[in-house]
């Protein structure tokens, strides 16, 4: 069942990033479905976190989408290379969004492997923000679509998982952020424990 406004509106983006373990984002392009369980995210709480691109209200061409309507991709270029998605949350003009960083693979793997390049399923295939969004075909031009959409969306298949088993640490490389790099905004489950 495809995820509703109601789930991204929620002003607690810690809690969302927590939530979003254990659903399934698919994406569709051209007629090629694809699928994976989240099983990293971390949480970027706007103009409070220094760690976000939206800190101290930074907007920018590319910024902008955080500080539109939740429930829709904010996909930006790291390093030139990799498209790295996010999904934004809160309520317009709360620049929060959460940071899809690992899914295990659930339906369109050849598909997936070929977008990557690679022979077998390994756990390398999609771990890390940007093999995720290569592997499920997401493209920074994605940024602003909607998860009420066609092409990229969010659903909970009721995967089963002990919540017990999702830790919260800080952040992965972000350093900048001074002291908001020791935030605890990361939820991570081993894909083991994702039945």
């Amino acid at each position: 069942m495809k995820l509703q406004l109601p789930f991204y509106q929620n002003e607690n983006t810690l809690e969302i990033a927590h939530n979003l373990i254990g659903k399934v984002i698919v994406t569709n392009f051209g007629n090629a479905k694809t699928s994976g369980i989240i099983i990293e995210t971390e949480a970027y709480t706007g103009i409070v976190d220094k760690a976000s691109h939206a800190y101290n209200n930074k907007r920018t061409a590319r910024t902008e989408v955080m500080f539109g309507n939740p429930g829709i991709a904010y996909v930006y270029l790291c390093y030139g290379i990799h498209s790295l998605f996010n999904v934004v949350t809160n309520k317009p003009g709360e620049p929060h969004a959460v940071l899809i960083r690992n899914i295990k693979p659930y339906k369109g793997i050849a598909q997936m492997l070929q977008r990557r390049g690679h022979n077998k399923l390994t756990n390398k295939l999609t771990t890390g923000p940007g093999t995720v969004s290569q592997a499920l075909g997401i493209h920074y031009s994605n940024s602003g679509e909607s998860f009420l959409g066609s092409k990229i969306w969010i659903e909970d298949c009721h995967i089963q998982l002990d919540k017990t088993k999702i830790k919260v640490t800080p952040r992965i490389g972000v350093s900048y952020a001074g002291d908001h790099a020791l935030l605890p905004y990361r939820f991570v489950i081993n894909s083991n424990n994702i039945n």
